[in-house]
């Protein structure tokens, strides 16, 4: 008989943690579950939880322990590559953590710092949620340097479908988690039209945006981080040149 299991809402209790194909830590990275999002367990064996995230639906095990009953509805996210956890409002006061670009966290603003309940973050490194940025191109270019890592969606290291999924959300676009999935998102731009910032590029496996008519920023396992380069040489140097630009979406 069928066996339907009621949702238990989950929050990561880490910064980050990897979501993987199967129940053990040599099992291969498929996403990245952030500080703030949300978890809906499904069932809990030897050490590991199975589940959906809240944001895009993606299924995976993490470590049982790396979960939480969820905390107060986060404020702000991480808009820096990392974000230092103060002990105290002062700089010069003892690093406690570090934080992740896309970490979402719940704070007051008190002077130049986000107070948190694990420490106070400087409000450079944070930005408020609402309302959401106008140019998610630019979340995109502050990651640049970032290493890729395969099912990273995180400032500790993003694949190329991660970047654009971040990027997005920073500007409220739900986007999905996979670059296939992605084309979805949009319309089409016409073969040969001038290009303009923010369009989606789809490659065989691959995904990057615009920052202006020609260049690509894209987190790529070719130079093993976020580049910003030249279209054009992105296409070169793709196996399947000279088709290796297979779609372009608007949004």
């Amino acid at each position: 008989m069928p066996r339907y299991v009621t949702p238990v809402l989950r929050q990561p209790s880490v910064a980050s943690v990897a979501l993987r194909s199967a129940p053990s830590e040599d099992a291969q990275a498929v996403s990245e579950l952030l500080m703030g999002e949300d978890f809906w367990l499904l069932d809990a064996s030897g050490g590991w939880a199975w589940g959906r995230c809240g944001h895009d639906g993606y299924v995976g095990y993490l470590p049982e322990d790396a979960l939480a009953a969820p905390g107060p509805a986060p404020s702000h996210v991480v808009s820096a590559i990392a974000a230092l956890v103060f002990a105290g409002p002062d700089i010069k006061s003892p690093v406690v953590a570090s934080w992740p670009a896309g970490a979402r966290i719940a704070g007051t603003i008190e002077g130049d710092f986000l107070a948190t309940s694990a420490g106070y973050v400087h409000c450079r490194h944070v930005r408020p949620l609402d309302p959401p940025i106008s140019d998610p191109v630019a979340i995109a270019e502050a990651l640049r340097g970032v290493p890729y890592r395969w099912g990273g969606r995180s400032g500790d290291g993003i694949d190329c479908s991660g970047l654009v999924q971040l990027a997005l959300a920073a500007a409220g676009i739900a986007a999905p988690r996979d670059s296939d999935q992605q084309r979805a998102l949009g319309h089409a731009v016409e073969p040969g039209a001038p290009l303009e910032r923010g369009d989606l590029v789809f490659f065989p496996g691959h995904v990057g945006m615009m920052a202006d008519g020609e260049r690509l920023v894209h987190a790529n396992a070719y130079w093993m981080t976020v580049t910003i380069e030249p279209l054009a040489t992105v296409a070169q140097r793709h196996p399947a040149h000279p088709r290796a630009v297979i779609a372009i979406r608007r949004l």
